[in-house]
């Protein structure tokens, strides 16, 4: 995707973080209000931060984390792998379970589930 000036167009982080989002909601199966109320946010709000419309605080990503049932540090790996694939870093790889009843975090076929990652500015 190119941006006016004919340079590749970035993700943003509040893009990729609300994608992310709404992906692990909806594998879970829930509704905007089965999130939004033990994470006691308004639904408006929770759907603009999925639609990466709203900088979301860190309060309120430790709220939306507890409400899912997921580990910040879970997120935040499926978040940087969304933003290398989409930023063009990366091949788009698959989402899959690390195990039983925890968040789904997107592997490459060199990582697997348990490696420790680094992320880097």
């Amino acid at each position: 995707m190119l941006n006016p000036a004919g340079t590749p167009r970035r993700v943003l982080l509040r893009s990729a973080l609300g994608d992310t989002l709404r992906r692990v909601r909806l594998e879970q199966g829930r509704t905007l209000a089965e999130v939004a109320l033990p994470a006691r946010v308004s639904m408006p709000y929770l759907s603009e931060v999925e639609r990466g419309l709203k900088e979301v605080s860190s309060e309120v990503l430790a709220a939306l984390c507890a409400a899912l049932g997921v580990e910040l540090s879970d997120l935040l790996v499926a978040v940087a792998f969304h933003l290398s694939a989409t930023n063009g870093a990366a091949t788009v790889v698959p989402v899959h379970r690390m195990t039983a009843g925890q968040f789904p975090v997107a592997t490459s076929p060199t990582r697997r589930a348990g490696d420790a990652y680094a992320l880097a500015a």
